[in-house]
Formats: structure tokens, C-alpha cells, sequence
């Protein structure tokens, strides 16, 4: 009996062992724009009380270029302390030597998603990222404005201009002295780069073409940063150089802008009981460079990755499963408006109710023009602070458009080196 006793005592002690053992603590890094970080925080809540396991939200920065630089700063040294990281779209082929292959976790789930972003996140063959929300630039606008002053949303930058101005002298005559055209990510930082990759497109540009040539110095490049060059001081605010993207909500979203230039999770926020302008705003594709050029959203969205030196990879990997899925993403979408990277959530009805714009828009989703990072690969900061700078130099008035871009495309060989 003794030994028996012994024979389920031992039983039971493993038992428990084993359950410690499946009990991890995860540590996630949530995004820092908006509603973002709620959700993270609350879906990872979530998750634990199902599988018993325990998250530890790790705060980051609210720049996606300080958080970069502390992600590459803890996986230089190897860092145990996160374990699931949050990672912007351009990211996954900057930091592939740090990232867990997810396929052997995600059990076929990746097939639900864009072709083009999981594309996007498989690097050498390994799915490094699993998709969080995708995104494009969108133009945000005053529905009450454009009506009150006979306007349509406009088609072309020149159009735009124009009912900008026209709405903001109107409004200041009226006696809203502080009233601003236009508010955007001006500040010299990532946000910056979508906006001018933006401008840019619009007037037909690119910053490196497909075999990795630079072909920046253009006029449309120069069209580009002579048009946003225009703005601080007269439809925009001169602090906009310093603002990014919660900057720019904060003005719009106390109705002190006409238009805004900014993602899609500003929609609900807009929506808001707190929000000055709810029930006032529309939502349009960003304006073309000419009739005959393009409307271009830079694209845009979060992907979830697991640390390849975390301690618990199959609870972090399960947990990036779980916040991606088709049923957490569909929350969000409803709720805070992000937009989801599963097609057939375009079609759901619940969706679209609460975010119209979503199915009217659909193809600037599915059209936003990439940063260059496949191309440009780890070299991608460097190419992208260069961009930022050269377009702050223009925005602000420390360089001509046409000295921006030569710059630029002297920075961005020096940067190649011969190769990307």
C-alpha cells in the first residue's frame, strides 16, 4: 500500500509539475496609437483567463521609430523580457534574424489572410508575423464644412488646396481664429515618410523602382515637396512639423480642422461620445497628383511576432493566434474600426454598418502603395529616416524642393552601397 501511496503521490507531484510548467507568463508589446492598445490589453486578458496562462503588457514608446530602436537594442542583447512583439509592416525582414518561424503554430491559419501581407511577413520561407489590422492614409473631412461652403471632396491636390483655404477663411472670419485647412503627420519620424511616399506616388514617383535603381530625384518628387512646402503657415498649422499622428487627431477631432490625413482608427475615434465632430465626418481616398494621376494610401497596419529569444514560445505563439483571428479581428473592426487582413470580414454586415466607408474604400486597401522595405531590406531605416529628413528639410523651408531630392538621392546611394 506504502508503495502505491508513493506510485500516486508521485503521480499527482508530476501532475502538478506539469501544470506549472504549462502556466507561462507572456510578456506583449501592445501598440501605442489610439485604441490599439485597449484592445491588445483586453484580448490578451482574454486569452489568459482561457488558458490559464499569465500576460505582462510591456509599454513601448508612442514613435514606431523609438519602438524600432528598442526592439533592436533588446535583441542585441539577447532580451528575455518580451516574448510577443507588436511590429509595424515594414519590420519583418529589418529584424528576421530575431523572429520565430510561426508556421509549425499557425495550423493553415495564415491562408485566411491578404496573399500580399503574408507575403509581406515570410522572409527566407519562415512566416514571421501573423497579420494584427492593415491600413492606408486616408483623407479625412468635414461633411457640415464641404456642404456649408458648396464643396465636394476633393479629386486633386490642386482641388484640395483650394477648398482648404476657402473653408478655413471662411471659419476664421467667422470668428474661429485658430481654425486650421489641413492637419497631417508632419514631424520627422516614419509617419512622415507614409505622408510623403504619398504625395510623391500621387504625382507619379517612387523613391527606389523594381530592380532597386534610385530614381528619386524627379519632378515629381520635386512636385511633391513644393506642394506640401506650400502648407505649414497658410492651410496648416506651422506646428504641424512637429506633429504626428495623435497631433493631428487631437486638432481635427476638436473641430479645428477642415481635413485631416490619417489612418483608419481615427474613424471611430471620431465617432466618439467625447468628439466634437461626431456625425460630421467623411472619409475619402487621398487626392490625385492631376486628374490623369493617382490616389495613393500609403500602406500601413501592425503584425504580431514572437521574440526568437523568448522563453515560452508555443504559449507566445498561441497567443498571436488568438489575437489575429477572424473573430478578434471582426471586435475590432466593429468597435475601433481597424481594418481587418481577413477578405471576407469586408463582407460582413456587422462590419460595414459600423465602418461604411470600409466597403466603399475597399480598393485603397487592397491598392496602398508598400514602403520600399522588400527592396531595401535591412537597410530600410537608414532609407527611410533619409526620405523623412530630406521631406522635412522641404516642409520647412531649410532646403528647396529641388535641393530635397538631389540630396536625397545622393543619401540613398551612399546608403546602397552598390546593393541593397
Amino acid at each position: 500500500m506504502k508503495q502505491l501511496h508513493r506510485i500516486a503521490s508521485a503521480v499527482v507531484l508530476g501532475a502538478v509539475a506539469l501544470g506549472a510548467a504549462q502556466a507561462a507568463t507572456v510578456t506583449i508589446s501592445c501598440g501605442a496609437v489610439g485604441a490599439d492598445f485597449e484592445n491588445c490589453k483586453r484580448h490578451s486578458a482574454q486569452w489568459a483567463a482561457k488558458t490559464g496562462h499569465t500576460v505582462k503588457i510591456f509599454t513601448l514608446p508612442s514613435s514606431s521609430t523609438d519602438i524600432l530602436a528598442l526592439f533592436r537594442q533588446m535583441f542585441a542583447a539577447k532580451s528575455t523580457d518580451l516574448d510577443v512583439i507588436n511590429i509595424d509592416v515594414v519590420w519583418p525582414g529589418v529584424i528576421k534574424d530575431h523572429l520565430l518561424d510561426l508556421r509549425p503554430y499557425s495550423k493553415g491559419a495564415e491562408k485566411e489572410h491578404f496573399p500580399a501581407i503574408i507575403a509581406n511577413n515570410t522572409v527566407d520561407g519562415k512566416l514571421l508575423a501573423m497579420p494584427n489590422f492593415t491600413d492606408a492614409g486616408l483623407l479625412y473631412y468635414r461633411k457640415d464644412l464641404l456642404q456649408k461652403y458648396g464643396l465636394q471632396p476633393p479629386a486633386t491636390w490642386q482641388e484640395f488646396n483650394a477648398a482648404a483655404k476657402k473653408i478655413q477663411d471662411g471659419e476664421r472670419a467667422a470668428g474661429a481664429a485658430d481654425f486650421q485647412g489641413f492637419v497631417f503627420q508632419g514631424k520627422a519620424y516614419e509617419g512622415l515618410s507614409c505622408n510623403a511616399l504619398e504625395w510623391l506616388t500621387s504625382f507619379g514617383g517612387q523613391i527606389v523602382d523594381a530592380s532597386g535603381k534610385v530614381t528619386v530625384n524627379s519632378p515629381a518628387t520635386v512636385q511633391a515637396f513644393k506642394l506640401a512646402a506650400s502648407w505649414p503657415g497658410t492651410i496648416a498649422p506651422k506646428g504641424v512639423l512637429n506633429y504626428a499622428e495623435e497631433d493631428a487627431r487631437g486638432v481635427f477631432q476638436n473641430g479645428k480642422a477642415a481635413f485631416m490625413r490619417s489612418w483608419p482608427y481615427a474613424w471611430s475615434l471620431s465617432q466618439g461620445a467625447d468628439s466634437a465632430v461626431r456625425g460630421k465626418v467623411g472619409v475619402a481616398p487621398l487626392p490625385k497628383g492631376s486628374a490623369e494621376g493617382q490616389a495613393a494610401g500609403a500602406l500601413g497596419g501592425w503584425q504580431y511576432a514572437v521574440s526568437r529569444y523568448s522563453k515560452s514560445p508555443e504559449a507566445a505563439a498561441d497567443l498571436v493566434m488568438f489575437l489575429t483571428s477572424r473573430e478578434i479581428q471582426k471586435e475590432r473592426a466593429v468597435k475601433s474600426s481597424f481594418n481587418p487582413t481577413i477578405p471576407e470580414l469586408y463582407k460582413d454586415k456587422e462590419v460595414l454598418e459600423a465602418n461604411p466607408f470600409m466597403g466603399n474604400l475597399y480598393e485603397v486597401f487592397l491598392n496602398a502603395v508598400p514602403r520600399p522595405s522588400s527592396i531595401t531590406g535591412t537597410k530600410y531605416p537608414e532609407v527611410s529616416q533619409a526620405f523623412w529628413n530630406a521631406a522635412h528639410d522641404a516642409l520647412s523651408g531649410q532646403a528647396t524642393a529641388e535641393d530635397a531630392a538631389r540630396r536625397l538621392e545622393g543619401r540613398l546611394n551612399q546608403i546602397k552601397r552598390g546593393k541593397w
